[in-house]
Formats: C-alpha cells, structure tokens, sequence
C-alpha cells in the first residue's frame, strides 16, 4: 500500500491542514500516514517508529479532528469536560507534548492543560476548573489531582499512552491501574513508543480491544541517519578523553549521557572547570532547573549538558550534531532512545560511546538488539596533564547558570558524603589522636613533622623563682587627724561635756528642727496625734 503523499489526503480538516502548512510540513511521514487514518476509524492502536520520526504529531492532530465538533467557544466550564487524557514518562516529555497539541489546535476552540509534580499544583487546579478538554500528565501527579477531586476523568474519549514502554518500566504500573480504574471503560486506547518489548505488548493487550499493531520500522531500531562509534578507554582515562575530543573535533554542541545522577553533577563541574559551558539535567534538580537547562542547551547558551537517562525520552532538541554515551545504559533499549537525539528529522547526527572494560558486556547487548557491529576505536594518543582552554565567552545567564549550578551541587554531594562517612570518619580520627599521643608527631597536614618537647623541659621553662616576700613595716596614720594635739597611739578617751554645752547642743537641734517643719513649728509626736484623735468630738 503505498502512502499518501500529502496531509490533506489523511482527510483532516481544514483547520489542522492550515496549523500543519503554518509549521512548514508538507508531506506525513511513515507513522502519521499510517496512524493518522486509523485513529481517525477509531481503532486501538500500538504505533512503533523510529524516535524523531512524528510520533506526537501521529496521535495529536487525529485527536484534535475527533473532538473538534465538540469544540465550544463558551467561557462556561461545564462546556469544557475533558474528553482527552495524555499520559506520560517524564515532566520534559510532558511539556513537549502540550506545546504541541497547542500548536496544532490554534484555530480550533479547544482548551488543553498540563499537570506534571516538582512545581506548585495551585496553578494547574485552577486551570483545571475554568475548563479544559485535553489533559496532558504525568501519572503522580495525576493521582494528587484525583485524590483532591480537582479533576473529572468520567467523560474521557480518548486515552493516549506516549512512550509506554518507559512508564511501565519505571514502575508506574500501580497509578495507572488506578487511574484505569476512575475512566469511562468505552474508550479508544492509543499506545506510542520507539520501542516494544513483548512483555509490553502483553501487558498492553489487558486494557486493550483488539489492538492495531503499526509499526513502520524494525522493532527497536535506532534512525538510520546515526553513524556510531566507540572508544576503548578505561574508566580513570574517560574524563581525559572526553575533554581531547571536544577540543580537537571543535564541538560546538553535545548531549552527554551518563547512569547516576551523581555522576552527571561531578562530570559537569569537570567540564566547567576545564572552561566548556556546561551545565546537568537530572531527577534532583527542581523544574525550573531542568527547564532553565534545557532553554539554554537548546538556544545555544549552553554547548554541552549532561543527562541522566531522564533526558533520553522524548526531548526534542533541532539538529543535535552529536550524541555521547559518557557511560554505556544497562538495557540495550536505552541506548536507542539516547542516540534517538540526534539524526531526527532527516539530519545527520553522530553516536560516540566511551567503552571502559567493565561495560562490554552492555556493548554487546546493544550490538545484538540493533543487529550490527559498532565500529572500535582506539583511544588517541593524548597527555591526561594538557591544561585547560581559555574559557570561551558566554553569555551572562550561561555563566550564572553553571556557577550556581556548582554550589548546587556540591551542596548535595557534600551532604551525601557527611551522611555516609561520618562514622569512619570519627574513627580515623580517633586513630591519629591515639597515633600522635603516642609517636609525638602533629597530624596537621599543613605543619612540619616536629617532635614536641618532654613535658618537664615546659613544666621547667613554666616555672619562675619566687620573690621574696618581706613583711610590711608599720606606716603612720595618712588619714588627716581632727586635730593637731591627737595622739593614736594613746588608748581613745571620751569627752565629757559640761551642762552648758548640752543645753547649747539641745537647743541648735530644736532650733535645725523647726527650721524643717513646713508650718515653721516643731512636729508634735506620733503619740500626741493619737491621743487628740481617741478624744470625743464636741458638739456645738
């Protein structure tokens, strides 16, 4: 059966026809022209192709043709039920995928909303109430909206499975048996990925009708625009030869991927400290993080971002030259969602695999899925010493971006390493106190081995001679004397005064006393104010 040549063959209307013209496509590819007619019959389908290939556009502009005679330009949103849901992997893919469906649907009255975790879920409820019906998720936080009613999947249409595979491999099975559980069970189920294990189809086939395979290339294949290659290094020599090859190719652009998280934060801070703008995308790393990166990445403020497999599904990124497996993935499916970056859209693109002899035996699980020997090479001669280039001018958010990228992310190395080594720790140190207690020598690395003085010779080099005390000698009075003709040394004698003396003194006190009193008077007693007061009044 031979494919039709242009979108207006696939029947679509007039609408998509003037959104797909407005991007600039011309002909479907491979998938679309198979997937998009066979949506539109309303058929489960089970589309398979190579990644790069229009797998979103195969299932968004169907979609869009089924529920446009529902489309309703009322502000009401009872008018807005969601007849659409879109599940998948990843936050990126997720984003990716909106965006899409967007742009396809611009001159149709069609609302659609994202919802993915790692971001507030205040705006997307609110969103979710004015009205939508397309609702592109992510399986968790799906559920938070489900468990906090913000949601009504009970008029459901359609249900989209994007890169299947992946969810059911990082185990998102139990949500989306429970999210199966709350939809409407007279549905059309649509699964896409680049890849199909058998496992999957099985799976697939539990909440499937009848399900309609296409699969327009072989299973599992990688885009045949890819040239691969690998280098046998050793693992301690990896770092060295990455750097040799950015330098003496000129690479202007690479995705690098790595297996842990950890991994891709050391490696980044390497690369910046060799000069190159660089900058990791992985779990840890908030939302706006990962945005941020990817923006970058993709406008070309940053050259090089590293990745952990997160990255590898369903990011979209033009003309990506080059592709770098920094660490080979441990199943052979990821590999080809990792090169599945570059060669898309009919461009060229480039795999490099850094082999250390350790993962050899995940190179030919690869070799034996894509059914082709990957070319090896021998790693050039190079010096591990060579310094670093002169850091190349970048952009002033490019620079902000990996410095605050660096303190990030020594942050939560740091943390790790205190978690997991402060008990060892304690007991090295415990070790070398004992050692120096007993050998005499410093343990501080900055200082110079001395052996330190017997403890008499400082008890010795402590002590002083006492002075010699001498006993005060008796000291005349200082004090000034009342009187020349005083003698202290005399026992004190009282003066006895003459009865004109005492009424002299008698008198200068009643006269000091009156001189006080408010009234001019001499204050009567306490007593005497008693007695007036027990007196009876009388009466006149």
């Amino acid at each position: 059966m031979s494919s039709p040549t242009s979108f207006a063959s696939l029947n679509l209307i007039p609408e998509l026809l003037r959104a797909v013209e407005d991007q600039g496509y011309t002909e479907p590819s491979p998938i679309q022209a198979q997937a998009i007619p066979a949506i539109l019959a309303r058929l489960d389908i089970m589309g398979c192709a190579q990644t790069g290939t229009g797998k979103t556009a195969s299932f968004t502009l169907p979609l869009l043709q089924l529920l446009a005679p529902n489309a309703s330009s009322s502000p009401s949103p009872a008018r807005h039920p969601v007849r659409a849901l879109v599940l998948v992997p990843t936050r990126e893919l997720a984003a990716q995928v909106e965006q899409s469906i967007r742009t396809y649907s611009k001159h149709l009255p069609l609302r659609v909303a994202v919802v993915y975790g790692g971001i507030d879920i205040k705006p997307q409820i609110k969103a979710l109430q004015a009205g939508v019906e397309i609702v592109v998720a992510t399986p968790g936080r799906l559920l938070d909206h489900l468990e906090g009613k913000s949601i009504n999947l009970s008029q459901v249409q359609i249900l989209v499975f994007d890169e299947a595979d992946r969810m059911l491999d990082m185990g998102f099975m139990p949500a989306i048996t429970r999210i199966l559980a709350v939809l409407p069970p007279m549905r059309q189920n649509l699964l896409f990925s680049a890849t199909f294990s058998e496992e999957i189809k099985r799976l697939a086939s539990q909440f499937m009708r009848n399900p309609t395979m296409i699969e327009v290339a072989r299973r599992n294949a990688p885009a045949e625009l890819v040239t691969h290659q690998a280098y046998e290094v050793d693992a301690a020599r990896k770092h060295a030869l990455l750097a040799h090859l950015i330098r003496t190719r000129e690479m202007q652009q690479a995705l690098i991927f790595v297996r842990m998280k950890r991994d891709a934060d050391r490696l980044t801070r390497q690369l910046i400290k060799d000069g190159l703008s660089a900058t990791a995308i992985h779990g840890d790393r908030t939302q706006g993080e990962r945005t941020l990166a990817l923006d970058e990445f993709k406008t070309g403020k940053i050259k090089f971002l590293v990745a952990t497999d997160v990255a590898a599904r369903g990011i979209d990124i033009d003309q990506l030259p080059i592709v770098i497996n920094y660490e080979l993935p441990n199943t052979p499916e990821d590999y080809v969602h990792r090169i599945g970056r570059t060669g898309r859209a009919g461009t060229p693109g480039e795999a490099i695999s850094l082999v250390s002899p350790d993962e050899k035996e995940y190179l030919a699980g690869i070799e034996k899925l894509l059914k082709r020997e990957i070319p090896r090479l021998t790693a050039p001669e190079f010096d591990a010493e060579t310094p670093a280039p002169a850091r190349s001018s970048t952009s002033g958010t490019a620079a902000r971006s990996s410095s605050s990228f660096s303190s990030s992310s020594r942050a939560r190395e740091a943390s790790e390493r205190s978690n997991s080594g402060k008990q060892s720790g304690r007991e090295v140190d415990r070790g070398r106190a004992r050692t120096a207690n007993a050998s005499g020598v410093s343990n501080d690395p900055d200082s110079t081995t001395r052996r330190a003085p017997p403890r008499d010779d400082k008890d010795a080099n402590r002590m002083r001679p006492r002075r010699q005390f001498d006993t005060p000698q008796a000291h005349t009075s200082r004090l000034p004397t009342p009187g020349g003709d005083f003698d202290f040394s005399k026992p004190y004698e009282s003066k006895v005064k003459t009865p004109a003396e005492n009424e002299a003194a008698a008198a200068t006190s009643a006269a000091l006393a009156a001189s006080k009193s408010p009234r001019g008077k001499q204050p009567k007693p306490t007593a005497a104010l008693f007695r007036r007061a027990q007196q009876p009044k009388v009466e006149e």
